[in-house]
C-alpha cells in the first residue's frame, strides 16, 4: 500500500458496496483495504461517507465502519482499561505471557496460521478472518494471553489501531464478549483458498471439541515446520532526523501533525510532524509501518520533531496558536492537551453515546435509533 492520496482515491473508487456484502468473509473477497488510511487519518469517516453517496445504513459496509467507531467509543469511555481484561477471562485457564517462536516464525505446521503470519510480515495487512483465526489459535489452542499477542500483531500492522486491534483480540478471547471465538478446518475451507486449508489437523474437528480445549488447560500438540520466516524487528525510533530547535523557535501559528492525523491541508503556518518516542518505546512498529507513516508525514509537514514532545513546551513557548487533532493514544493524548491552544476532536460519522456501550449491538441501536430510511446524506456533518 502506498501512503499517498492517489492510492487512497484509487481504493475508494474501487469500492463495490454490493460485492463487499456478498464476498467480505472470503480472504479473496471485495474488501476495501482502507483501514491503514483511516487509522492514520488520511481521511475522516464523514469525508469517506461523503464520497460514497450510495452507502446506506442497510449496507454491510456501513455496519463494518460502525464497528471501527464502536471500538473508538469504548476506548474513549474506558481509557487505558482496554489494555486489561474488560470482563473476566475463561475460568481456571492459565495463559502464557510469551508468544511461542513457532507462531512468531510462521512454522506451526498449520497452513492457516503460517500463511497468516507470512502475509502479516510481507504486507502489513491481514483480512479480518485471518486475524481472528490467528488470534483464536494463539489464545485458545496455544494458551497465549491475548495482550502479549495483540501487542505483537499491532506492531506489524499498517492499520494497527490500539482500540480495534486489542478489543478484537479480547472479543476472540471472551474478555470482551460472552463466549470464545473458535474456528475449525471447515470454516477455513469455506472462506480461504486451498493453500490455507488444514485437513486432518488439530483444528479438523467439531466446535464442541474446540470449546472443551478452550475452556481447559489443554494446549494442542504441534508438529512445527523446520523452515519459517524471520520476524521483522519492531522498532521504537524512525530512521529520520529531527528538526533543529532553531527552525521551530519563533513560529507563531503551528499545526502539530501526529501519526493519526496525516490528512493534507492548506494550513497557513508551520506544519510540524511530531513523533513522541515514549509511546513508541511502549508500542514499537515494524520498519514497514514506519516507512508508511514517515513518508506521508514528511509529505504533509514542513519539519518533523522526533523525541519527547514535552520538549516542545519550551521550544514553541512563543507561539500564539498551536493546533492539532486529539488522539486517544497514550502519551500523545496527554501532551497534546497541554501543548495545544486549539485541539479538535476527530470527526465521527456516528454519534458517540454519552453512556458506555459494552456491546456493538447496543452501540448500533443507539446510533441508528433516530435515523429513518431517508437519504443518507443527512448523516454527514
Amino acid at each position: 500500500m502506498s501512503p499517498t492520496d492517489a492510492a487512497l482515491n484509487d481504493a475508494i473508487a474501487a469500492i463495490n458496496i454490493a460485492g463487499y456484502a456478498k464476498t467480505r468473509n472470503h480472504l479473496e473477497g471485495k474488501v476495501t483495504r482502507l483501514s491503514p488510511y483511516l487509522t492514520h487519518g488520511f481521511i475522516s469517516m464523514p469525508d469517506l461517507f461523503a464520497q460514497l453517496p450510495k452507502l446506506t445504513l442497510n449496507d454491510k459496509l456501513a455496519f463494518e465502519f460502525g464497528w471501527r467507531e464502536f471500538f473508538q467509543h469504548v476506548w474513549h469511555r474506558s481509557g487505558d482499561a482496554i489494555f486489561k481484561d474488560m470482563r473476566p477471562a475463561l475460568p481456571d485457564v492459565h495463559y502464557s505471557t510469551a508468544l511461542p517462536e513457532d507462531i512468531r516464525e510462521g512454522r506451526t505446521g498449520l497452513p492457516v496460521i503460517d500463511r497468516a503470519v507470512y502475509t502479516l510480515y510481507e504486507t502489513g495487512y491481514l483480512h479480518n478472518h485471518a486475524r481472528m483465526w490467528l488470534a483464536s489459535y494463539a489464545v485458545h489452542l496455544r494458551k497465549v494471553h491475548w495482550r502479549v499477542a495483540a501487542d505483537w500483531m499491532y506492531g506489524h500492522l499498517l492499520d494497527g489501531d490500539l482500540a480495534s486491534n486489542h478489543l478484537s483480540w479480547q472479543w476472540v478471547a471472551a474478555t470482551f464478549s460472552s463466549k470464545p471465538y473458535l474456528f475449525n478446518a471447515e470454516n477455513v475451507a469455506k472462506h480461504a483458498g486451498q493453500v490455507w486449508h488444514c485437513p486432518r489437523s488439530v483444528i479438523d474437528t467439531s466446535y464442541e471439541a474446540l470449546e472443551m480445549i478452550a475452556r481447559s488447560q489443554t494446549e494442542v500438540g504441534i508438529a512445527p515446520s523446520l523452515m519459517g520466516i524471520d520476524e521483522p524487528a519492531l522498532i521504537a525510533t524512525p530512521s529520520v532526523s529531527s528538526a533543529e530547535n532553531a527552525v521551530l523557535t519563533g513560529a507563531q501559528r503551528v499545526r502539530l501533525v501526529h501519526p493519526w492525523m496525516l490528512a493534507d491541508d492548506d494550513f497557513d503556518g508551520l506544519r510540524l510532524g511530531v513523533i513522541h518516542l515514549p509511546f513508541h518505546q511502549r508500542f514499537p512498529w515494524s520498519q514497514q509501518r514506519w516507512d508508511f507513516v514517515m513518508q506521508r508525514m514528511q509529505a504533509v509537514t514542513d519539519h518533523v520533531f522526533v523525541g519527547d514532545v514535552k520538549e516542545l513546551r519550551t521550544i514553541l513557548a512563543g507561539a500564539a496558536e498551536i493546533s492539532s487533532v486529539a488522539t486517544l493514544n497514550p502519551g500523545y493524548r496527554e501532551l497534546l492537551t497541554v501543548l495545544c491552544t486549539d485541539l479538535h476532536n476527530l470527526p465521527r460519522q456516528f454519534p458517540d453515546p454519552e453512556t458506555a456501550c459494552r456491546s456493538f449491538s447496543a452501540f448500533w441501536s443507539r446510533c441508528t435509533a433516530k435515523t429513518d430510511d431517508a437519504p443518507r446524506r443527512s448523516w454527514h456533518r
